[in-house]
């Protein structure tokens, strides 16, 4: 079914053709009829699933008719890069139209006084975080009554981030007749509470193929002892010749040491977490986008919002939390229909929970054993085992307090000094 039976406007098909788009994607083809209508929208999508043109295209359609001065469209996202990729599409959008709006993109950790100046010949679509959003309304940069279209993007990882307070403070700022889209890739009951908060009537639009990746990805687990980790990702990306690897790990320490070990081997590597300034995440995505860099080591901030055309690997030095997680995370591969390969390091002490992983995926892959790599280790690493860079919190692999009370009254110790 072509994007022409949507009922979008001529200069909007164009854009989309433009961009290489041939036809929707089940998200698209269930939601964006329902937005053109003045619908409310409920949507849950795979990461890579188009959702940023399913809403994108009737928030466009929608502004075309009525021009003005002041924000008509609010797009609220989690993360910076997400922000930057979403104002992206919607400019590439918007320029085929006869008269293109104003799009602003604002987030955290920069200064403000550059976005403040930027909304002061007003704009129509805002892309926002919510924490800056709220600082640029409490310095009167810019005022939300005039919202008639509100957009949460990737609202699960909103809830996740802590913004629940956030988010309540800017629905009370906005108008109570109005257009909500609302997109998450799961209904946790905080996800679905805020729905029903925020939709009226809503048109549900379900497309998970029961959160799986998609099947363009290949999915490869490798057994490897945890301390030889760092040496099979370097051969792997050696011999095979990967052009760009995005490696995750569990934690900001790891992925500044598996960068520099990387560095060390000679790879072009950057890490890439939270705690880095938004000029330095900015250089990193930019030279990986442009094949300048060729591994980024990456904690679970870049499992969303991440688009990063024609990605050909994704690894999984560190296996996620949650089946979840792992979804996301390789969902980074393989995005718009292109081939992608998702590796997972699994150890000893993984090998438990990377079987809960493979069973509520589906997968049924039998673990690799790599020449030269073979897994030794019959018993998780000790702590004190430098290498060992953490499990990334999975459950059942850290003691609790009672375990640590039986294993001390086991001991015959005290525990007083």
């Amino acid at each position: 079914m072509p994007f022409s039976t949507l009922g979008l406007t001529s200069p909007l098909l164009s854009a989309v053709q433009s961009l290489g788009f041939d036809a929707p994607t089940p998200i698209q083809l269930g939601a964006v009829g329902p937005a053109l209508q003045s619908r409310d929208v409920l949507g849950c999508a795979h990461t890579g699933s188009g959702k940023t043109l399913a809403f994108a295209l009737p928030l466009l359609q929608s502004l075309s008719a009525a021009p003005g001065r002041q924000a008509q469209a609010l797009v609220l996202v989690p993360t910076r890069e997400l922000a930057t990729q979403v104002g992206d599409t919607i400019r590439a959008l918007a320029q085929h139209l006869p008269r293109p709006p104003r799009v602003s993109v604002v987030f955290g950790g920069v200064s403000i006084n550059p976005q403040m100046m930027g909304l002061r010949g007003g704009t129509e679509v805002l892309v926002a975080t919510p924490g800056r959003l709220l600082d640029l309304v409490a310095h009167n940069a810019v005022k939300l009554s005039g919202v008639s279209l509100l957009v949460l993007d990737e609202a699960d990882r909103l809830l996740d981030l802590g913004f629940a307070e956030e988010l309540n403070q800017l629905l009370a700022l906005l108008p109570a007749k109005r257009q909500s889209l609302f997109f998450s890739a799961t209904f946790a009951p905080a996800v679905q509470a805020l729905a029903n908060t925020l939709l009226h009537e809503p048109v549900r639009v379900d497309v998970r193929p029961d959160a799986a990746p998609p099947l363009t990805i290949v999915q490869r687990a490798i057994a490897v002892d945890t301390p030889r980790r760092t040496q099979l990702l370097r051969h792997l990306i050696q011999q095979n010749a990967w052009s760009r690897v995005l490696v995750f790990v569990a934690t900001k320490f790891a992925s500044e040491i598996v960068a520099d070990k990387l560095r060390k081997a000679g790879l072009t590597a950057e890490p890439f977490h939270g705690e880095l300034s938004q000029g330095k995440r900015t250089q990193v995505l930019t030279d990986f986008k442009a094949e300048r860099l060729g591994v980024v080591v990456a904690t679970d901030m870049a499992a969303r919002g991440l688009d990063i055309a024609g990605l050909p690997v994704v690894v999984n030095f560190d296996l996620p939390r949650s089946a979840g997680d792992y979804t996301h995370r390789v969902g980074r591969t393989g995005r718009a229909g292109e081939p992608g390969l998702a590796v997972s390091f699994v150890s000893a002490a993984t090998l438990a929970h990377w079987r809960l992983i493979a069973k509520r995926q589906q997968l049924e892959l039998a673990l690799e054993s790599i020449p030269g790599f073979e897994a030794l280790e019959t018993a998780p690493p000790a702590a004190s085992d430098p290498d060992a860079l953490g499990n990334g919190g999975v459950k059942g692999q850290r003691p609790s307090k009672k375990d640590k009370l039986r294993a001390l009254a086991a001991s015959g110790k005290t525990g007083l000094p």
